[in-house]
């Protein structure tokens, strides 16, 4: 391990009550960034494999010693499932990205046709108010609206004014911060305070009768209630659905993530209700009160408003909650909504990036890394949960965020790769050449691996998990699927 990736794995080990047991890492990282990417990307799978192999150990008495490719883990942080034959739609936006203000650099987030709405409300370019946006318009409709017409209004705007403005009409965006900056900022102190992992009450009942633990499937039998939505809640769950968990995955109506749900489903049923209407809210009940382990994406608050704490506690003892959200959990952004692009803004990493590319536009992480890494530092937390439910004992609760994690990248310092600018595409604008799209060719460890599945979109390419505990080995025995094809019930 070079000394990037051994402080990573060292701070994750002890942020979950892991023993630093020997990792062995093959090949090497493949993202070029002025931070310790790769070196994130291995580390955050080692973890998340430790974790597997420590509960397989505690109820199986089996060894299970954990191997990480560097490039696989790097590529899965990118896009694991590769089309054959069909196309994904782009995951942005058409008005989505970097924007100059009159002093300095904003983000805007527009996936969501609620946060859309909200901005260009702001800008005075909505033709309707956000409430009359069907909620199932595609992220990347065409629309009335262009980048050319937003960024000229965004122009005149003071950034921070305008972060403000879109934040306090419901929307999504961040101003261009300095890692300098960021630390001074009160939600960035507050954030700097939080453990990385925050464990929470104990258990107050045994493990799930259901589950049913072997080397190979150390979940099997274990139900997992999916409360989220993008990337990193559910990339913590299909890490769970690898090794075994019945993972069932909750959106409301009308939600579509078109460009990745087909990475993000993989092994999980899909099912839609509306737990603001009492059928819904009935169902989520029986849902929790089936489940063994409840994560979830939700801004502090949220999930208590649908379903108190206490009454969770009381559909289902034990349960085992995992909770993950955007800017942290206390400070005065705790129920801001963000998303990874947002927290590379607002913690100084695209704007350290730009000065290491040496260019005049934001550079973020060559992949949405902290979503990424915290899906693994989430799905490892799980693990460590159940262990110590299992054990008898022990915090069965957790919560973490994308800006503890985006701490801990900053804090590691610059990486020594010299930066890898993508070039333009066709067709694309200037400030979307983000390497959220892959930007680094695929090296044959990675290349020549790969499995074809059937997907309801067409024939895909699935690459080779980027880890193996002993002789568990990620496998997902349900293919991807549309979000909404089940019912809500176990």
């Amino acid at each position: 391990m070079n000394p990037s990736e051994s402080a990573f794995l060292s701070n994750f080990t002890r942020a979950l009550d892991l023993s630093e047991a020997e990792v062995r890492f093959t090949g090497s990282g493949t993202l070029a960034s002025v931070f310790a990417v790769s070196e994130l990307a291995s580390a955050s799978v080692a973890a998340a494999g430790l974790a597997a192999s420590a509960l397989i150990t505690a109820v199986t008495d089996a060894a299970a010693p954990v191997t990480v490719s560097r490039p696989l883990a790097c590529a899965w942080f990118g896009a694991a499932l590769h089309p054959v034959g069909w196309q994904l739609p782009s995951p942005w936006d058409a008005v989505a990205g970097d924007y100059r203000a009159r002093d300095g650099w904003i983000r805007l987030h527009t996936n969501a046709p609620n946060h859309r709405a909200a901005a260009l409300g702001v800008l005075g370019l909505a033709a309707t108010p956000a409430a009359s946006v069907p909620a199932s318009a595609h992220a990347s409709a065409p629309a009335s609206v262009d980048r050319e017409t937003v960024a000229a209004v965004v122009a005149g705007w003071a950034a921070l004014d305008l972060e403000n403005a879109v934040v306090a009409a419901g929307g999504c965006a961040a101003v261009m911060r300095s890692a300098r900056e960021w630390a001074r900022h009160p939600q960035g102190e507050g954030v700097a305070a939080e453990p990385l992992v925050a464990w929470g009450e104990a258990a107050a009942a045994g493990p799930s009768p259901r589950w049913r633990p072997t080397a190979e499937r150390p979940l099997a039998g274990l139900r997992v209630l999916d409360l989220t939505r993008v990337i990193a809640g559910p990339a913590a769950t299909r890490f769970l659905a690898g090794l075994g968990a019945e993972v069932l995955r909750i959106d409301p109506p009308h939600w579509n993530e078109p460009a990745i749900t087909p990475e993000m489903t993989l092994g999980k049923r899909t099912a839609r209700l509306d737990a603001r209407e009492p059928a819904g809210a009935a169902a989520l009940e029986s849902l929790i009160a089936g489940a063994d382990v409840l994560v979830s994406g939700y801004r502090p608050g949220a999930l208590d408003r649908l379903v108190g704490a206490e009454r969770r506690a009381q559909l289902r003892p034990g349960l085992v909650e995992v909770s993950l959200d955007a800017y942290g959990w206390g400070g005065p952004w705790a129920t801001r909504r963000g998303f990874d692009s947002l927290v590379q803004m607002s913690s100084g990493i695209a704007e350290a990036g730009m000065r290491w590319a040496g260019g005049e536009i934001p550079v973020p992480l060559p992949v949405q890394a902290l979503d990424h890494a915290t899906g693994y530092l989430t799905a490892a937390a799980v693990l460590r949960a159940v262990g110590r439910v299992h054990a008898g004992g022990g915090a069965s609760s957790a919560r973490l965020s994308l800006a503890r994690v985006a701490a801990e990248l900053v804090d590691a310092g610059s990486a020594p790769v010299r930066p890898t600018v993508p070039e333009p595409v066709e067709g694309e604008p200037e400030a979307l050449r983000r390497a959220q799209r892959p930007g680094v060719a695929q090296p044959p460890e990675v290349a020549q691996r790969p499995e074809r599945i059937s997907t309801p979109w067409g024939a895909a390419d699935l690459l080779a998990p980027p880890v193996t505990i002993g002789r568990a080995t990620l496998d997902w025995r349900r293919g991807p699927a549309e979000l909404g094809s089940d019912e809500p019930r176990w």
